[in-house]
């Protein structure tokens, strides 16, 4: 079927097409979305999307209103993105998609939920938030009459799993993160059904939403760092980037009050930061190089993402972060509270499934550990903060101040 007109953008050579190789359960397809807008709505109204929410980055919901949560982040992630694969030509749908569903595989209280479930697991399998957005967007999600999970195109799965680069060499060793503990069991599970060719690289489309989630993190992380007053604007002096366009902002805006100064840093963060990113795209895709979405898969290395002297900013402010914001003794105390939450769940359903509810039950009689770890492990990823709170106090009668 031809795409119409009205929902096709212009695009480059080397973007995915709008019409996806294929989904694992065959469908019609839409006379009014392509594939890729159709798995962003689905993405959007699923029931894992509306709980992030209620799942926070760094700090928890005690906090304040105002601090980014895994949805605002995924938000400006998504617009992020959509400003690179607009700017580079690529498919924008796909793009979204893939920043919209990015953290769907996240615990409670942010990676020190993943970190308390990862260790909790570690006789099980581990725990791993990128497999676990496969599980949910291909097994959790119940949804539909024909089919278990989302029924992705195969190009948004492809993205969501390898939006950080390969997964294996060409011979099948993992790499990177996985060379310690092997690819997750979730993926295996589903290369055996699909191929997602886990030895490429993804898609321009999956690497702009992977160099958007970073450039959301820096700016979002210094705003939400000031704002708790965990460093001040002075503080930040320190990192070359962060001076640089706060001379400017002084030169252009002398006497600016400290709130106004800290938006348009942000502001001028992630604009600096984009436009890098456009700026080497573009000098990759206009090379002539790249003729096809397959062209970027095989190109062995990202195509999209920082120059070498973006990517040092980059690493600088990370570096500031670390100590002064996800290392921060307020902010420490309270990770060590939410991951003795994590803990406590576990261990408590693991021994005791008559705790999960009814639904979560099924099939776990008689099953061996690694199936009942994988069923709470499951129960537990999906969880808000605020719920894993309400848990744990009926199940122990208490729950810590998360303050």
């Amino acid at each position: 079927m031809d795409i119409p007109d009205c929902i096709v953008r212009p695009r480059g050579p080397w973007a995915v097409a709008p019409q996806s190789r294929g989904r694992l359960v065959p469908e019609p397809p839409s006379p009014t979305r392509t594939d890729f807008q159709r798995d962003r709505d689905r993405i959007i109204h699923s029931t894992a999307f509306r709980r992030l929410k209620h799942k926070t980055q760094v700090f928890v919901t005690h906090e304040g209103d105002h601090y980014r949560t895994r949805l605002t982040h995924s938000i400006e992630v998504a617009q992020i993105a959509r400003s690179i694969a607009r700017s580079l030509a690529l498919d924008e749908d796909l793009a979204e998609a893939l920043a919209l569903a990015h953290d769907l595989g996240h615990t409670p209280f942010g990676h020190t939920g993943e970190d308390a479930l990862d260790e909790a697991m570690r006789p099980y399998g581990g725990f791993d938030h990128n497999a676990q957005s496969l599980r949910i967007v291909t097994r959790l999600e119940q949804r539909y009459a024909a089919f278990d999970g989302l029924n992705l195109a195969w190009e948004t799965l492809e993205g969501l799993v390898k939006h950080n680069g390969p997964m294996v060499a060409p011979d099948g060793t993992p790499l990177g993160a996985y060379v310690s503990r092997g690819i997750p069991a979730a993926i295996l599970e589903y290369q055996a059904l699909q191929d997602l060719e886990l030895a490429s690289y993804a898609s321009a489309e999956a690497q702009a939403a992977a160099v958007a989630d970073d450039i959301a993190y820096n700016a979002h992380d210094i705003d939400d760092g000031l704002r708790a007053g965990l460093f001040q604007l002075d503080d930040l002096a320190v990192v070359p980037l962060v001076a640089e366009l706060l001379a400017e902002i002084g030169a252009r805006h002398p006497g600016l009050d400290r709130a106004r100064t800290a938006h348009e840093l942000m502001r001028r963060i992630i604009t600096r930061l984009v436009e890098d990113v456009i700026g080497l795209g573009r000098r990759a895709f206009e090379s002539g190089r790249y003729r096809s979405a397959d062209d970027v898969r095989r190109a062995g290395h990202a195509l999209v993402g920082f120059s070498p002297a973006m990517a040092g900013a980059d690493r600088a402010i990370k570096d500031f972060l670390y100590p002064n914001m996800y290392r921060a003794p307020r902010v420490m105390k309270i990770r060590i509270a939410a991951a003795e939450v994590v803990v406590n769940l576990f261990q408590r359903l693991f021994h005791d499934i008559a705790a999960l509810p009814p639904e979560w039950q099924q099939g776990l009689a008689g099953a061996d550990e690694n199936k009942r770890a994988r069923r709470v492990a499951d129960y537990i990823a999906g969880m808000t903060d605020t719920f894993a709170l309400s848990e744990h106090r009926r199940l122990f009668d208490s729950a810590p101040d998360l303050r």
